[in-house]
């Protein structure tokens, strides 16, 4: 007897691909397989250019172009570890910052306010998300910088200066304005993915909690916000992606100084910024070279955190599956 699952699959035999091709399954088969194709086409396209783009500074520096720090075009030294160092400290304290306001405000908005207010208060999150991210770096030049020169980072030096993350000179241009703008700027990314995790858990479970004699809050630390966890990895994941790529507003605050330092009040450098500010002067070879090697590094960067994203999201569902 054929079950309605098995007469579902498809059939085997050139018969039977000629049935689905004149009916249009396979055509549609086909032509959706294409479609997926190209996501792996698009891929490895990218890594192939880069890779064959740097063949010239792979050969003249080897691995030692991930730990130099001499990035000199004159002398054709070049050393990838300052913008290493710099886009992994912004995109740091980017999320340092807006992780908790951004889970905060998620959870404001979907658990405790009005539908009125979260409802007016998703469309500014949303407009604030399509915003260029020019218009963040000109807002942070003109109020941001001098804000961080003249008051906040005096304030840091003299308080919690005994750490050498607070210590130096205040320039207000460095790696705390390119991180609190970058912070700026992904917060939308978070609250507008974290608040709909939210709106997904199925309200039996709030009801439960609260019939057991759970408060509102406990109900929601307790209960909401592990079962909305994935959603909420997956945005804090897809907020720093969107942090280690950002170019322009970063480039326009971060000081633009290939050197490692210890100081957030220091101005340094980013990989995405140096592409954009020296890539149209690169002359020689080897210079045009090393810059496309950054890009791959870039490249190779956010892959690997996607990678420990997927790795943290695989783990936490059996986890959660292990202790329903």
């Amino acid at each position: 007897m054929v079950t309605a699952t098995q007469s579902l699959r498809p059939q085997a035999g050139a018969g039977a691909f000629w049935r689905r091709l004149v009916n249009g399954d396979e055509v549609a088969r086909l032509v959706t397989l294409a479609f997926a194709s190209t996501v792996l086409l698009i891929v490895a396209v990218l890594v192939f250019e880069l890779f064959r783009g740097s063949a010239v500074a792979r050969h003249r520096f080897g691995w030692a172009f991930f730990v130099t720090q001499n990035w000199d075009p004159v002398a054709e030294q070049f050393g990838a570890l300052p913008f290493i160092y710099g886009t992994v400290v912004t995109s740091a304290v980017a999320l340092l910052i807006a992780v908790p306001l951004s889970l905060g405000a998620a959870v404001f908005l979907a658990e405790l306010a009005p539908q009125r207010i979260s409802d007016a208060c998703t469309f500014l999150i949303e407009l604030l998300a399509a915003v260029p991210s020019v218009i963040y770096g000109l807002m942070a030049i003109f109020t941001l910088v001098p804000l961080l020169r003249d008051y906040v980072q005096p304030f840091l030096g003299k308080t919690l200066g005994f750490l050498p993350f607070f210590q130096g000179p205040s320039f207000g241009a460095g790696y705390l304005a390119a991180g609190l703008i970058l912070a700026v700027m992904i917060c939308p990314f978070i609250i507008s993915i974290s608040r709909e995790a939210l709106f997904g858990v199925p309200r039996e479970q709030r009801e439960a909690a609260l019939a057991l004699g759970a408060t509102q809050w406990e109900s929601t630390w307790q209960v909401v916000i592990p079962h909305a966890r994935l959603g909420i990895i997956g945005s804090v994941f897809l907020a720093l992606a969107r942090a280690l790529g950002e170019t322009i507003a970063v480039t326009m605050v971060i000081g633009n100084d290939p050197s490692i330092r210890a100081s957030l009040f220091a101005p340094g450098y980013t990989i995405a910024a140096v592409l954009a500010n020296e890539f149209t002067e690169a002359t020689g070879e080897l210079y045009l070279d090393s810059l496309v090697e950054l890009g791959l590094v870039l490249f190779l960067l956010t892959m690997v955190i996607n990678a420990l994203a997927q790795l943290l999201v695989v783990l936490t569902s059996r986890r959660g599956s292990a202790h329903p």
